[in-house]
């Protein structure tokens, strides 16, 4: 394995592997959309989760050692090999299709597969840490072995509310897990790359966001309001892209550079391991929303333009983007220790939302969304300058 150093970028090799990670991720919107409800919903945020654990496993262990040379390599094929294998399994993991093998006990059984692959890539890479070794064999102990071995293999054999509790369950002690094991003996070889690794797996989300736009009106006419639906969905995914690269990503990625040792790893461990998946599941939630937006626009024959959103479509619209602006706001304060009202104000009303979009027309809600989303980027981004500028005079 040949280690990175402070300059080392993002690999193609890296962008080949989360190529697999796409398609999970709209596996995640496919397994909402099958059947909307709120169980359903819960239950494929913890799939995200558990998902998401997977990505960043070897974004960490991509920092420290080159994924483009020697051994890694292959690790990262098999990985993404595995991966695909539990994407198959995603829309059957709370609703088993008789026949052929299980889709619960795959999928858990693939994402053991990865988290093994990792702890062992990285013990091969740091023959010379001894921290990290003992940090390896805390993480195993406290973090992987717990929720593997009774929770998410023992939920296999329930159903229902009873398997997602259960997998909820075992996310929370995998993630406390990482939490008190705390930062000592992880290493952020190079900030370029850890920052730009997580810009592309928001990319990643934004693009299935509009992905399930173009699914909702497949096969339907295109009339004047699909594409001022359209427009509407793609100017909501232009302002949360906007957020994050223009006003959070920059700023977190000097604030981490100006860091060292256990300090620089708790925060790339709070802001980017931990931060950014509600990041994620917000676009993902959305995607839902923008999706039964269009289909409903698109398909005349069944719904008319007055046809507002129902129950937990209703409100992923609106609380996708109030789970992402809080996120935002949550990396905002964790990066500059400034709290932005913006966001913070953006993020609840938006949660709250979700009553008042059952009473008004899909569209008129997409566009009014896509706009308040652009007020409150605008709101931070003016504030964000004006704290710059006193803090620079």
């Amino acid at each position: 394995m040949v280690p990175t150093g402070d300059e080392h970028k993002v690999t193609p090799a890296e962008l080949f592997f989360d190529l697999v990670f796409v398609y999970a991720i709209t596996q995640v919107t496919a397994l909402m959309a099958a059947e909307p409800s709120t169980t359903r919903v819960v239950g494929a945020m913890v799939v995200l989760a558990l998902l998401w654990w997977c990505w960043c496993s070897f974004a960490w262990l991509g920092n420290v050692v080159r994924a483009d040379s020697g051994a890694l390599f292959a690790v990262l094929v098999a990985v993404m090999a595995v991966v695909f294998i539990v994407s198959l399994a995603v829309p059957q993991v709370y609703s088993d299709a008789p026949g052929g093998i299980p889709a619960p006990l795959l999928f858990v059984l693939g994402y053991a597969a990865v988290r093994l692959l990792h702890l062992i890539s990285y013990w091969l890479s740091s023959p010379g840490d001894p921290a990290l070794r003992a940090t390896l064999r805390r993480t195993a102990l406290a973090s992987v072995l717990p929720p593997l071995v009774p929770l998410l293999l023992g939920a296999t054999l329930t159903t229902g509310t009873a398997q997602i509790l259960l997998w909820l369950l075992a996310v929370l002690i995998d993630y406390a897990g990482i939490y008190v094991t705390g930062a000592s003996g992880w290493r952020v070889a190079s900030t370029g790359h850890f920052s730009e690794r997580h810009g592309l797996i928001v990319i990643i989300a934004l693009g299935e966001s509009i992905v399930a736009m173009g699914v909702g009106v497949s096969g339907f006419p295109l009339t004047v309001a699909v594409l001022a639906a359209s427009a509407a969905g793609l100017l909501l995914s232009a302002g949360l892209w906007r957020l994050y690269f223009r006003q959070l990503g920059e700023a977190a990625e000097h604030r981490l550079a100006s860091l060292d040792g256990d300090d620089r790893t708790r925060f790339a461990r709070d802001v980017y391991t931990f931060l950014h998946l509600p990041l994620v599941a917000g676009v993902v939630l959305t995607a839902l929303g923008m999706k039964k937006v269009l289909q409903q626009v698109a398909d005349t024959g069944h719904y008319d333009l007055a046809e507002p959103l129902h129950g937990v479509v209703a409100w992923s619209l609106t609380g996708g983007v109030g789970v992402y602006l809080l996120g935002a706001a949550a990396i905002a304060h964790r990066t500059s220790g400034r709290p932005s009202r913006a966001l913070l104000t953006g993020g609840v009303l938006c949660l709250a939302a979700g009553a008042a979009v059952t009473q008004i027309p899909g569209l008129v809600a997409l566009v009014l969304l896509a706009l308040a989303v652009a007020t409150a980027v605008w709101l931070d981004g003016r504030s964000t300058a004006k704290a710059e500028t006193a803090r620079t005079a």
